[in-house]
């Protein structure tokens, strides 16, 4: 059984894909945050309240989240080469994963802060609350179980990401199922590929499941 797959070339796939989800994941997170809150903070009658700047940075966010993955990683194949010195491979694939998924994930962010009660906000404003203070002692701590629910679904997309990074030579699982599998008519492979890749899939879900239990307090 599976007599047709090299296990070791598995085991590499693994680790690859693995490696360029976790680092784009922790990335993604950062940087979602941060347009998060600044799409929240320069809406309208909030703290940093700016038409411009919402716009401008909105309009970046759902440009970048609405172009299709594949296109958007030959889109950034220039920019890939500028800073990465090369196309191919799993460090080849971190800037797309993460230009591609932290839009995604800033909207959740926005969204997860839209839900936190105004009145807690107008609370903190009226004790004279810095903005800094009303950030990390308001608005992330009240919409955390939010953010680690959204960090969970966007790592799960950032998974299926790399599997289609792996079509345009970015290694791990996809390029495994393509190359040794699909490529070579072998089923053997492209079976434990996507075995594999549902097994990543399903521990991140019971992951972030668990410890947005653990930090919701309602």
């Amino acid at each position: 059984m599976f007599d047709r797959v090299n296990w070791d070339r598995v085991q590499e796939a693994t680790l690859e894909t693995l490696y360029m989800s976790s680092i784009s994941v922790v990335i993604t997170f950062i940087l979602g945050i941060i347009l998060g809150l600044v799409l929240f903070l320069t809406s309208k009658g909030n703290i940093w309240e700016s038409k411009l700047v919402n716009g401008v940075v909105a309009a970046v966010v759902n440009i970048f989240r609405s172009i299709p993955f594949v296109i958007l990683i030959v889109l950034l194949i220039p920019f890939t080469r500028a800073i990465m010195d090369t196309i191919i491979g799993a460090n080849a694939a971190l800037p797309a994963l993460i230009i591609g998924a932290a839009p995604f994930y800033a909207r959740m962010v926005e969204i997860a802060l839209r839900e936190i009660d105004k009145g807690v906000l107008e609370a903190a404003r009226s004790m004279g609350a810095k903005t800094s203070e009303i950030i990390w002692k308001v608005l992330l701590p009240e919409s955390m179980p939010a953010l680690v629910s959204g960090i969970t679904v966007t790592a799960i997309a950032v998974v299926s990401y790399t599997a289609m990074a792996g079509f345009v030579g970015a290694g791990g699982l996809g390029n495994l199922a393509f190359l040794d599998g699909f490529q070579r008519n072998n089923w053997q492979v492209t079976f434990v590929s996507t075995i594999v890749i549902l097994i990543i899939v399903f521990v991140i879900q019971i992951i972030g499941d668990y410890i947005t239990a653990k930090l919701d307090k309602r």
